[in-house]
């Protein structure tokens, strides 16, 4: 017997400093089928950084994507949903101004969550990637305005599942769009190598006491670490990678890449401008002057631990929000105490 409504839809929102995304879903079994999705870059974080507000521009881009969140909500007759912004609403003093005028003009009532809630929920979205048989693993999420990195310990189950420990969690105010602004270059010339490693110094050294407070480095070295990534920069190298002449999340989620391969990439990136940038199918116009940052903060972290490969996660705090959804509607019990159902498209 089904324990669901044919009508049961879920959706989860999530608004960030850089983009919009959303993901609907119905249940099929055990499994969740996504049935519609929408992500646009708004840069809701845009000049966030000098001037501690959001600008009528960013908040005019951010309701016109999320009116057609609304809508899509609407014609999917959404019955559970979860709608949740991040870091750029943590910081902007005219936060509950913005989240006044998204009601008002979408009748959305956005959640905005903390850092720890934030990496949960990615967490949660990314888990069925790691790997049962190393016991750590060292999990990250580059934002628009903020990096979230977890230190995270892994138990494997009987059924081949695995159940997942954050033992500690650290966000830096480093993000895509923050560390642009703070290195930003003069128009039309190139990052270049030499900004590109104070920004790479910058945020290792925002990293070293997280490090040395759970001996990270040296279980690195003794083999019992991976390392999983989620962020537009990762899955955009991952996509570069294969070769990609558009970008495709069914062959870049889940993929591997090596650190030779990250830094080889980087370094082609570095010696670019941004117009040159954009003509990388995976990158585009609308990414291609935050890539740098990206990558040093990836740089960062594959400098930090040296564990040589990381798994691409095109997933997070979106795929979270719906598995929790899953798991209070199928069992009534906190979605903080059961794995995620899996997710098709």
């Amino acid at each position: 017997m089904s324990f669901f409504r044919r009508s049961e839809i879920y959706a989860a929102l999530d608004l960030g400093t850089t983009n919009c995304r959303l993901l609907i879903a119905r249940p099929a079994g055990d499994r969740l089928r996504v049935v519609d999705s929408f992500s646009r870059i708004v840069r809701l974080g845009e000049g966030l950084q000098a001037s501690g507000i959001l600008s009528e521009a960013a908040m005019a881009r951010a309701i016109d994507a999320l009116s057609v969140c609304a809508e899509k909500l609407d014609q999917r007759e959404v019955t559970h949903a979860r709608f949740v912004a991040t870091e750029a609403c943590r910081r902007a003093a005219n936060c509950g101004e913005f989240l006044a005028r998204v009601h008002e003009r979408t009748g959305l009532d956005l959640e905005i969550i903390p850092t720890e809630e934030e990496a949960r929920l990615a967490l949660a979205g990314c888990a069925p990637l790691l790997d049962p048989d190393k016991p750590h693993a060292v999990v990250f999420d580059i934002g628009g305005g903020s990096t979230e990195l977890l230190w995270v310990g892994i138990n494997p189950c009987a059924d081949g599942g695995i159940e997942t420990e954050i033992r500690d969690v650290i966000s830096l105010p480093f993000g895509v769009v923050s560390l642009t602004e703070r290195f930003q270059p003069k128009p039309g010339e190139a990052f270049g190598p030499v900004v590109f490693a104070q920004m790479v110094d910058t945020v290792r050294d925002a990293f070293a006491d997280f490090d040395r407070g759970w001996g990270i480095a040296e279980q690195v070295a003794a083999g019992g670490v991976q390392m999983l990534g989620s962020s537009g920069t990762v899955t955009t190298l991952a996509g570069m990678r294969l070769g990609l002449q558009r970008y495709e999340r069914q062959r870049v989620d889940g993929t591997v890449l090596d650190f030779g391969d990250i830094r080889q990439i980087t370094r082609k990136l570095v010696g670019m401008n941004a117009a040159e940038r954009s003509k990388e199918p995976c990158i585009g116009t609308v990414r291609a002057d935050l890539m740098i940052a990206g990558c040093a903060i990836l740089e960062a972290i594959c400098r930090t631990w040296k564990v040589g490969c990381l798994r691409v996660a095109d997933r997070g705090v979106r795929e979270g929000i719906l598995a929790g959804l899953h798991a209070a509607t199928r069992t009534g019990i906190s979605d903080a105490c059961i794995r995620p159902a899996a997710l098709t498209t």
